[in-house]
């Protein structure tokens, strides 16, 4: 149980650092107009908000401290 803890913690910190330092974003693509089977789309990228990032980090530090510091 402590390993699992302590690798979800890691996971969680090290992608809320990536998000909190600028790279996390994704693409979206939407439907512009579409007429019979033509359409027209536009792609889009979105930026993960920095407050999730932050999240992660104190999630991820607390789950990553309870491992490390459980008495089983």
């Amino acid at each position: 149980m402590r390993a699992i803890l302590v690798i979800i913690g890691i996971v969680l910190l090290g992608a809320g650092l990536w998000v909190v330092f600028g790279h996390g974003s994704y693409t979206q693509t939407d439907t512009v107009f579409q007429l019979g089977s033509a359409k027209l789309t536009a792609t889009h990228d979105k930026v993960i908000p920095e407050w999730l990032g932050i999240a992660g980090i104190v999630v991820g530090g607390l789950l990553t401290l309870g491992g490390l510091l459980s008495k089983r």
